[in-house]
Parts: C-alpha cells; structure tokens; sequence
C-alpha cells in the first residue's frame, strides 16, 4: 500500500509556519465580497470564515480548519463554475491545504 502525502506534516501550505496570514485574509475578504455580489444565500459560510480567521487572530492560535473547511465546501457545492466565488474558495482550499 502506498501513502500519497502533500504538504508538511502540520498540514499547512507554504512554510513551517503555514500560510500568510495577510495572505489568507484577503482571499477570505475577496470570497466574501464575490459572494454578497454572486451569491448572497452564502455569505453567512463567507461570515463563518471571516469569523474563524477574526477568532485566530486575536488569541494567536491557528484557525479552526474543520469550521473552514465545512463552509468552503459548503461554498463549493453551491457556486456555479465561473463564477468568482467559486475561484476564490479553490485558492482558500489550495493555500491552507485542505
């Protein structure tokens, strides 16, 4: 049996220390400003994340990944191809490996 492994072994993209921060934010800020445009019955998933980055920023902790990542999916599921929503959530998954 062979094991397929992406990232180190904290499972976060980039460096040691996971994503940029700034990073993250903007792609999450974009995400939700897409889907107040595209697809306002989503935003509250978009608010969710902004929620959970807010959280991580204040006590210096990482972000909660599984609150994350149940509302990319959620996003993912909803937004059609194309649109910029849709975009946005792929780059969130890609840069914070999940």
């Amino acid at each position: 049996m062979s094991t397929y492994y992406h990232g180190n072994i904290n499972g976060h993209a980039g460096s040691d220390h996971g994503p940029d921060p700034e990073t993250v934010f903007r792609l999450a800020e974009g995400l939700l400003e897409a889907l107040h445009a595209e697809l306002p019955g989503l935003v509250v998933h978009g608010e969710v994340i902004m929620a959970a980055l807010d959280e991580a920023a204040a006590d210096g902790g990482p972000p909660n990944r599984g609150r994350i990542r149940s509302s990319l999916e959620a996003i993912s599921i909803g937004a059609p191809a194309g649109t910029g929503s849709l975009a946005f959530t792929q780059q969130l998954v890609r840069l914070l490996d999940l």
